[in-house]
């Protein structure tokens, strides 16, 4: 009778459960990079205590809280902006014109004026909104 073994077996890792831990700590770790590494800027439109009169000459762009357009006062759609703009730099021929935006508004939105005001080649100048 022979109590031996022919063959030995070797002794072995059980490395299947391994893989399921590298997929989420990489996982884990790709997550927490994207967080860690915010592309953001906080930015805050400025305000004014002292009011300065605007000249009559110039084109004057208000936008509210509440995405009314006004130009010069006269209120105005999205839409009408463009075209109002063009009419208004002719008739006072100036391409100054002044933007006067919330501050509760977003950056998109004053990009979304000065590309309008860089198609018809107008300088826009970011003016303070005077806090009272």
């Amino acid at each position: 009778m022979q109590l031996r073994r022919k063959q030995k077996e070797g002794a072995e890792v059980f490395t299947d459960s391994l893989n399921d831990i590298m997929f989420f700590l990489l996982l884990f770790f790709i997550i927490l990079s994207t967080m860690a590494n915010r592309n953001s800027i906080k930015l805050e439109l400025p305000s004014s205590k002292s009011v300065q009169q605007v000249q009559a000459k110039q084109i004057l762009l208000q936008v509210d809280a509440n995405h009314n357009y006004f130009v010069n006062g006269l209120p105005i759609t999205i839409d009408q902006i463009e075209p109002v703009l063009m009419a208004e730099s002719k008739a006072k021929q100036n391409n100054n014109v002044t933007l006067v935006l919330d501050k509760s508004l977003s950056i998109q939105d004053l990009a979304d004026i000065m590309q309008i005001g860089s198609k018809l080649n107008l300088k826009m100048v970011l003016s303070a909104k005077t806090t009272k």
